[in-house]
C-alpha cells in the first residue's frame, strides 16, 4: 500500500484487480494497457470466473453491491465488503450519481498518477486528470502536502465542481477536497479511499460528514486499509455501472436502497 509519506505521482505497480496497469503505464511500450481491463478469451475467462466466485461471497441485490463487490474483488478480501460507506439519500445514490456522470462525460479528477493509471479508458468519454502536479508554489509557501496544495490550485480553476474526484493515496487531499466542498464546490460524486496509518481513517470520516451537509453522494470505508489501487477499482465499476446501463443491461432507478450505518 501507498503511505500518506509518499504523497507522489509516480506508480510502484499496484495491479489493480485487472483494471490498472503492472507499471506506471506512461512509456511509449506501455501503449498496449492504456485501454486496461480484460480482451483476450484467457483473461475473460479469468476475470469472469473471478467475479463469479465474488458474488458468491457478496450479494448482488441493488446498486451498492457492485461497489462492495468489487472492493471484495480489489483487495482479495470478502470482509472489505462491510467496510464500505455509502454516503447519500440511500447506498445506491453515489452509484447512480456516479454512473450518470459517467454517461455524460463529465471530468474524472485523481489525486495521484496512481490512481488515474488505474482508471480504464474504454466505455466512456470522460476526460480523466491528476491533481498532482498543480500548486507546487502554494506547497512551497505554506508548507501544506503537495496533494493538498494541487486540490486546492486546481479547485480555484472550479476543476472539481459536477466531476468524479476519486482519492486514493493522500488523506490530506481528502481533508482539502472536504474544505472545498465546504465552502461551495460540489462534486458529482467523491469516492475516497486514503490509506494510511496518519490522517487516512479520519479524512474518510470528514469526507462523509461533509458530503452528508451539503448533499454529495460519497463511496467510502472505514479503517486503516485503501490506497490507489481500490480507489481506481471503484471508480472503474462507476464506469462500468453506466456501460451496462447504455447497453440496457442495467437499470439506476428500480426501487429504494437501505442507507449506510
Amino acid at each position: 500500500m501507498t503511505t500518506e509519506g509518499t504523497d507522489g505521482d509516480g506508480t510502484d505497480g499496484n495491479g489493480t484487480d485487472g483494471n490498472g496497469t503492472d507499471g506506471d503505464g506512461t512509456g511509449d511500450g506501455f501503449e498496449a494497457y492504456a485501454d486496461l481491463g480484460a480482451t483476450t478469451a484467457d483473461a475473460m475467462e479469468i476475470a469472469e470466473t473471478s467475479m463469479d466466485r465474488v458474488h458468491k461471497l457478496v450479494p448482488q441485490d441493488v446498486l451498492a453491491d457492485r461497489i462492495r463487490a468489487k472492493s471484495v474483488h480489489a483487495t482479495g478480501d470478502p470482509e472489505f465488503q462491510y467496510l464500505m460507506r455509502f454516503t447519500g439519500e440511500d447506498d445506491s445514490e453515489p452509484v447512480r450519481v456516479g454512473a450518470e456522470a459517467v454517461l455524460d462525460g463529465r471530468s474524472i479528477v485523481t489525486d495521484i498518477t496512481m490512481v488515474k493509471e488505474g482508471i480504464t479508458g474504454r466505455g466512456h468519454e470522460c476526460p480523466i486528470r491528476k491533481a498532482i502536479g498543480n500548486g507546487a508554489e502554494l506547497a512551497a509557501e505554506t508548507g501544506m502536502t503537495r496533494t493538498a496544495a494541487s486540490v486546492l490550485e486546481l479547485d480555484t480553476e472550479g476543476v472539481y465542481d459536477g466531476a468524479i474526484a476519486s482519492i486514493g493515496n493522500a488523506p490530506t487531499a481528502a481533508l482539502a477536497l472536504a474544505d472545498c466542498i465546504e465552502q461551495g464546490t460540489r462534486p458529482a460524486v467523491v469516492v475516497a479511499t486514503p490509506v494510511g496509518f496518519v490522517k487516512a481513517a479520519e479524512s474518510r470520516k470528514r469526507i462523509r460528514e461533509i458530503c452528508a451537509e451539503y448533499g454529495v453522494p460519497a463511496i467510502t470505508n472505514v479503517g486503516r486499509r485503501g490506497g490507489s489501487g481500490l480507489a481506481a477499482s471503484l471508480t472503474n465499476e462507476l464506469i462500468h455501472v453506466a456501460s451496462d446501463v447504455r447497453d440496457g443491461e442495467e437499470t439506476l432507478y428500480d426501487g429504494d436502497d437501505g442507507a449506510s450505518e
